[in-house]
């Protein structure tokens, strides 16, 4: 059993969808289930249809789900023949689905109506997919997550019932169909409330799928060659790595790199589950193999982050910074929301290095003032640098007007000002 993983950008046009069915065509003689997320930019309209109808604008909202109907009612005109009828049908399902909750006022949280709603991105995408598979001769069984994942009502960033849905994958693909369809990003309370998985929830949905089924490995196509070790639109000189290992990918994402989710290593790293990142434009690329295997050598790994905020907290009465500071602190940055990204604590001084969110940072600043003189310093750049040497080291920071440096044998961080 093989577990794939299509993003938005490889199932945004028709002809990556006919390109994803040409990838497919190649595993049909094999157990296969397929992840696929929203085409292109649904979740972004469908946004702003839930932003709308909560706000009270209930005709923009409606006409705005009308723009999201009709794009996906094209893409299956373009595609299909035999199977449009059905496909229709089951379309429309999901239309009314959306627009009976549309004619509604909202009574409840913004996050309830969020995952209502832009769920269906996923369910569109889906059905016209499958539909399309089995014009050109791909059978497949297409399977409604809501039915299989299930979840807390924590919405817009749901907690899987890991019993309870390792049970029903089971099922769902104990069926004779070796190629099984299903969405990403989304599950279900108990009481059929749909919900969705937070930041790259559909990746963590395969990883889920994976770990459930024993899977032999978890395959996510995107639009690179594989992971490379910087941003090639930043650093022209980047290069893939081919092999990666689990802690590093975490290290990785941790710094900030836009790689793979913690939270979807973690489900292969727990049964050594391979992940290979490849290509959908170029199947034939060797890609990025990550696994639990240790990586002696790796090029350096830079991760730039912009917009950050460093906020410089100094005691009011000169006493140390203590234990008690500190707890009170980091308290307060998980009550508000905000996760520091790099820290460096003097006798009687914190330093915190932070993204810019403004809400966040103009509260903390403000509960950190009844016990320390605030000075905040906004449009800065944090570099970071794994796996440094003296010479990248000396390229990428001299010059620079450096207000943090902080290193250990592996990383290297620099915050400075842009």
């Amino acid at each position: 059993m093989k577990v794939f993983k299509f993003g938005g950008a490889s199932v945004n046009n028709v002809e990556r969808i006919q390109n994803m069915a040409s990838i497919l065509q190649s595993y049909q003689q094999e157990p296969l289930v397929v992840i696929i997320s929203a085409m292109g930019k649904t979740t972004n309209a469908l946004e702003k249809v839930a932003e709308s109808f909560f706000n009270g604008r209930k005709e923009e909202a409606l006409q705005l789900f009308d723009i999201v109907k009709k794009q996906h009612l094209t893409t299956a005109k373009y595609l299909l023949v035999t199977h449009f009828n059905a496909c229709l049908s089951q379309l429309t399902d999901f239309f009314t689905e959306v627009e009976w909750l549309l004619h509604d006022k909202p009574v409840r949280e913004y996050d309830y109506y969020y995952d209502q709603i832009v769920c269906v991105g996923e369910l569109l995408s889906t059905c016209i997919i499958s539909h399309y598979l089995n014009e050109v001769k791909i059978k497949n069984e297409w399977m409604d997550v809501r039915d299989i994942l299930k979840t807390d009502n924590r919405f817009r960033n749901a907690n899987v019932y890991w019993e309870e849905s390792s049970i029903k994958v089971k099922e769902a693909v104990s069926t004779p169909s070796l190629l099984h369809i299903t969405q990403g990003f989304i599950g279900c309370t108990d009481e059929n409330e749909s919900t969705t998985l937070g930041r790259e929830g559909s990746d963590y949905t395969a990883a889920i799928f994976a770990n459930i089924l024993d899977a032999e490995s978890l395959t996510i196509w995107k639009d690179v060659e594989g992971v490379m070790n910087a941003d090639p639109k930043q650093f022209p000189e980047a290069v893939v790595m081919n092999e990666l290992s689990f802690e590093e990918v975490i290290e990785m994402a941790y710094y900030g790199a836009q790689v793979i989710h913690p939270k979807t290593i973690k489900p292969l790293q727990n049964k050594s589950i391979p992940l290979q990142v490849k290509c959908f434009l170029d199947p034939s690329l060797s890609g990025t193999t990550i696994s639990n295997k240790k990586i002696k050598q790796l090029p350096p790994v830079i991760v730039v982050k912009e917009k950050q905020v460093l906020m410089h907290l100094r005691t009011q009465d000169f006493s140390f910074v203590g234990e008690q500071h500190i707890s009170h602190l980091y308290e307060t940055l998980s009550r508000i929301g905000l996760q520091p990204n790099l820290v460096q604590t003097g006798a009687i001084s914190i330093q915190l290095c932070l993204d810019d969110k403004v809400e966040q940072i103009d509260k903390l600043a403000a509960i950190a003032g009844f016990t320390f003189d605030v000075q905040v310093e906004k449009e800065l750049v944090l570099l970071t640098i794994r796996h440094y040497t003296k010479a990248i080291q000396e390229e990428k920071i001299v010059g620079k007007d450096v207000l943090l440096l902080q290193q250990t044998k592996e990383t290297l961080q620099a915050l400075f000002r842009s």
